[in-house]
């Protein structure tokens, strides 16, 4: 065998091993690639570092969840309802998250890739327990520390709000969402938004129902029934809806607005887990202290 074929194959084969070496360490690196359908879960994922290649209608959870930020190289599999198998096929993931919400996709992504589930909205189940669960869990499946670290730091995070927030008024607080310029969804005691109200020690001014999360549409006249409410509007909501209320004459006649207590928030996932449930403690905490020095 001439010298230089004989160097040529040494050449490729070392080249091969390297390039073996080095997807190894990558996978290593990165861990096993993820996809979910699920926004709760993706959020969870992204915020632990996983490895995610493929979920669900990107575009809208960049603008409604904001953090943790999205990697551009994930694969959209366009509407959580209706996902599209054969780009989650190609995105070729190790192991696909998913939950009740969506259950109805496990027989046929099952061919695709392992399945597991981790449910965090359950009705009469508290969803900020369940966050803490499912954060656990992966973050064993996936062996990320983050994990653990993640669930840990934002349990003592809500500690000190508990203290900052103890020397307030004492007023219940009204999470909503506007649906348009006459009606709201209302967050409630067994909703993430109405867990870390409890979790800071501030009361939630809604005692009605609501359905494992929020209830709606409510009409806006009856947060003229909670006067003493100090009412936190939570985004994403129509930009002509949310103008026209605050126009109105009927929201310029509620306490709340006449005495500058409405608390306007940046855009957290309604339906989210652990890093939701951080977002909008940061932000109460910052609205809170603020009013408190202005």
């Amino acid at each position: 065998m001439p010298i230089v074929q004989q160097f040529t194959r040494r050449t490729m084969l070392s080249a091969a091993a390297t390039l073996a070496a080095a997807r190894t360490l990558r996978a290593q690196e990165t861990g096993p690639r993820v996809a979910t359908l699920d926004w709760a879960l993706l959020e969870t994922l992204l915020a632990i570092g996983a490895n995610v290649v493929a979920a669900t209608e990107l575009r809208q959870f960049r603008q409604v969840a904001i953090k943790p930020d999205l990697p551009e190289g994930v694969a959209d599999l366009g509407l959580r309802g209706t996902p599209n198998f054969e780009v989650l096929r190609f995105a070729r993931p190790d192991l696909i998250l998913n939950s009740n919400f969506y259950a109805w996709a496990d027989p046929l992504m099952s061919r695709i890739a392992p399945v597991e589930n981790h449910s965090i909205y359950k009705p009469g189940e508290n969803p900020y327990i369940l966050a803490e669960q499912a954060t656990l869990a992966i973050g064993e499946r996936l062996q990320r520390p983050a994990a653990r670290r993640m669930v840990e730091d934002l349990a003592a995070r809500l500690d000190r709000y508990k203290n900052l927030l103890a020397g307030g008024d004492g007023r219940p607080v009204l999470p909503i969402n506007l649906g348009d310029a006459r009606h709201y969804r209302v967050f409630g005691s067994d909703s993430m938004f109405g867990e870390v109200l409890k979790r800071v020690g501030l009361a939630n001014a809604w005692t009605g129902a609501t359905s494992y999360s929020a209830m709606a549409p409510m009409g806006i006249e009856t947060l003229a029934s909670m006067p003493e409410a100090l009412i936190v509007l939570i985004p994403p909501h129509p930009e002509d809806a949310f103008a026209a209320l605050t126009e109105s004459a009927f929201w310029k006649a509620l306490p709340a607005a006449r005495e500058n207590r409405v608390l306007t928030v940046g855009s957290i996932n309604p339906y989210g887990a652990l890093p939701a449930a951080s977002r909008f403690a940061d932000f109460l905490a910052e609205g809170f202290s603020h009013a408190r020095n202005g």
